[in-house]
């Protein structure tokens, strides 16, 4: 028997329906070893040497990777063929004490079965020069994460945190911010003439852009001389000056990157970074995309010819281009070995995995495979027509312009759903009198610089050359759950307060950290680390010298007073009598009583004059009043709603000293209450896990039946088991081995 590890189930699943009897394929549920959590887990004095622990939570999956492997004739480790696919595969190595006798290394761009018998019958050794870029950008996040971290916890806030990508990203979102709130909005207007020709029928607009032959700023045009323009102009006579016709030619853009990917999904799907490497990540190991986590734009040969030959069968001729499109990659960093993201068969087309996909990852499978398929076609032809009408008023020349296209072609557009505004200008001739029907001025306003979008952050990091395919989406998942970054109602990228702090002290006293070449450098070095062109140790030493005596400067100069001033306020503690003051913590602004540590009161600010008020919420108002009478059935006091992350509860009023809590079943339709069918005695209540929601007796730990959907209280009419309704509202028997559905 021949042992394959990989690092997913999913991955491991599919991989196995591809192989005989005699391959057993297994997963290591990604990484088995990492950095202690616990302290700093680097030999900083003996060259950097990082000392690796098995996490908890890998033991029982290395301990049967072991029962396995002393089985096995061979040992084939078949991770992803990144950097962190290339560690993953050295520490399984290293924590099964493997043999390079015994072990090999595979890699694959997509989870097919020709692809996986190919590797197979290619394997190679583990590349240490990948191992060891993806050790040092580790122990370099680690270094900075863990030596500046508590010195924001002793300068800012408790429960900060600072990266070396992470804070470049967060740098540049408050950077944005700033420049939104330094724009001064400007007004300017515009004149727009509606015209026709001899044939009534023939009317198009045209909007006025020279004036004496001179192109004019859009801003210079205010109210005054817009009105002044309009008076003068709408009693003049007006000719055809200008036509001008052209063809031309839009061609398609290359298949995906991972960077473009992304970009693409949250402009034209609404996902996140995060949410669009996860659905990826799950069609890669389904088999039906390669690998996702790639900067090449490369497409296979097999795969350009498969794709022309599904042109012709399906869209005629036209639709092909001689021998492919190939594409450059403009970024010098570009894997160029590697392939662009793009589906495994042409012919599995979206409609073919309707039935197989859940809708997310069906919309984002027909995004790859139509930009793939789209980036083979021929490019979309169309005619362009600019129509300039003139007219003159006291010896000065006004020129209006208008611009017209229409499709003569689609080429590729027939499969990439790309809007093409299309305007047919009317047929006009040269020096036509042309009748003004009307003239409109139109008021207009500059707008500030947008905050950034997830595509629109992954754009700029690229542009900079900070981060890599796969650190893209984990770089803004970061920012976002540390508190540095939180979503506006348009689901854009708005800093914290706290953003601006840290970032300010960041930039002034540790520059390197935040510097975008400083940054962009450093992912060059470890680039040329992978490639074998350079060693680890020289550049973390380097690095971590400067920053090391630097970070211990710091710490004698910089005192937290003059960093997070502390604010009066008009407040006075309700607790004590003291007066209360404005401190800024890791969650913004906030009261806390001057009298601290002897009274430790603080309170939501929502403005600089007091405390938040907020208004009840009319459901929560409807529960209290339903539960004011209720009494806590262990001390006998008082409950009180409360409201936690899965909505409103109570609690007992006597906590700390009682810390009873109950559940409150406010569905819209709680229906009867349902006893216990296992214990006969308690009631089946609303409960809540890391999972979700579920409903078990209430007399747990005594009885321990629960149920994933909610009972109904009918019994089915098969096997007498409570009927649950699911999360999709259908009502079906709760035994697993009852297949009964109403």
């Amino acid at each position: 028997m021949n042992l394959i590890i990989v690092e997913s189930p999913t991955k491991a699943k599919t991989i196995s329906k591809f192989l005989d009897k005699n391959y057993r394929v297994e997963s290591s549920f990604g990484h088995i070893r990492d950095l202690p959590k616990s302290k700093m887990g680097i030999d900083i004095e003996h060259g950097f040497i990082p000392e690796y622990i098995i996490p908890i939570k890998a033991k029982k999956t290395v301990a049967n990777l072991k029962k396995v492997a002393k089985k096995a004739q061979e040992i084939i480790l078949a991770s992803d063929e990144d950097r962190e696919g290339e560690a993953i595969a050295w520490h399984l190595a290293q924590a099964l004490g493997l043999k390079e006798s015994t072990s090999k290394r595979i890699v694959f761009h997509e989870i097919t079965k020709p692809a996986i018998l190919e590797a197979l019958k290619n394997p190679r050794q583990i590349d240490l020069n990948m191992v060891d870029a993806q050790q040092a950008r580790r122990i370099l996040d680690r270094l900075v994460g863990y030596e500046l971290s508590p010195f924001l916890w002793k300068k800012v806030a408790r429960g900060l945190s600072a990266g070396r990508v992470q804070s470049v990203a967060t740098k540049l979102i408050v950077t944005r911010e700033r420049e939104i709130q330094a724009f001064k909005i400007e007004e300017y207007w515009t004149l727009t003439a509606e015209f026709s020709g001899k044939d009534p029928a023939n009317k198009f607009s045209a909007d006025l852009y020279k004036i004496d032959n001179k192109t004019f700023n859009k801003l210079d045009i205010k109210q005054s001389e817009a009105e002044k323009l309009k008076e003068i102009l709408t009693s003049s006579k007006y000719a055809v000056d200008k036509i001008k016709k052209r063809e031309i030619k839009k061609n398609p853009n290359p298949p995906f990157t991972t960077s473009t990917l992304q970009q693409s999904a949250n402009r034209q799907l609404g996902f996140s970074a995060k949410q669009t490497m996860l659905l990826a990540q799950k069609l890669y190991e389904q088999g039906y995309i390669t690998y996702m986590r790639t900067d090449s734009l490369n497409l296979a040969p097999k795969f350009i010819n498969e794709t022309q030959d599904w042109l012709k069968n399906n869209l005629g001729e036209k639709y092909l281009v001689n021998n492919g499109r190939f594409f450059k990659n403009k970024s010098k960093n570009a894997q160029e070995a590697h392939e662009a993201i793009r589906p495994s068969e042409v012919k599995t087309t979206p409609e073919i995995l309707t039935s197989k996909l859940d809708n997310s990852q069906q919309r984002l499978y027909r995004l790859i495979w139509q930009r793939a398929v789209a980036s083979q076609m021929p490019s979309a032809q169309l005619a362009s027509t600019t129509i300039e009408v003139r007219t003159e008023v006291t010896e000065k020349i006004y020129i209006f312009r208008a611009n017209g296209q229409t499709l003569i072609f689609p080429g590729y557009l027939k499969i990439w759903p790309e809007k093409t505004k299309e305007q047919k200008l009317p047929s006009l001739v040269l020096e036509e009198i042309l009748i003004l029907l009307k003239l409109n001025a139109d008021q207009h306003s500059t707008n500030p610089p947008a905050r950034y979008s997830d595509a629109g952050l992954v754009k700029e990091l690229e542009k900079h050359g900070i981060g890599r395919p796969s650190t893209y989406a984990p770089t803004i998942n970061t920012i976002i759950t540390r508190n540095y970054v939180e979503r506006d109602e348009n689901k854009k990228l708005k800093p914290t307060t706290i953003a601006f702090v840290v970032i300010d002290l960041l930039t002034k006293h540790f520059s390197e950290i935040v510097d975008y070449e400083f940054t962009a450098k450093m992912e060059n070095d470890l680039d040329a680390i992978a490639e074998g062109e350079k060693k680890w140790q020289p550049i973390i030493s380097n690095f971590y010298k400067s920053f090391h005596a630097n970070l211990e400067k710091k710490y004698q100069e910089i005192n937290k007073n003059d960093i997070m001033p502390e604010e009066k306020s008009n407040e006075v503690c309700d607790k004590c009598g003291a007066p209360m003051i404005i401190k800024t913590g890791r969650y913004g602004k906030f009261l806390a009583c001057s009298a601290y540590p002897d009274c430790r009161n603080i309170k939501k600010l929502n403005s600089a004059d007091g405390p938040e008020k907020k208004e009840p919420d009319a459901k929560i108002l409807e529960l209290e009043k339903k539960y004011a009478t209720e009494v806590c059935d262990k001390c006998s006091s008082p409950m009180k709603v409360k409201v936690g992350k899965y909505g409103p509860f109570l609690a007992c009023s006597a906590f700390p000293k009682c810390k009873n809590i109950k559940n409150i079943d406010d569905d819209e339709e709680s229906g009867p209450a349902v006893t216990c069918p296992v214990c006969h005695d308690g009631q089946i209540v609303k409960k809540f896990s890391k999972r979700g929601v579920f409903y078990a007796c209430n007399n747990y730990p005594k009885c321990k039946n629960a149920y994933w959907g909610k009972p109904t209280g009918e019994k089915c009419p098969e096997c007498e088991a409570l009927l649950v309704r699911d999360k999709n509202q259908e009502i079906k028997c709760s035994n697993r081995s009852c297949h009964y559905k109403k």
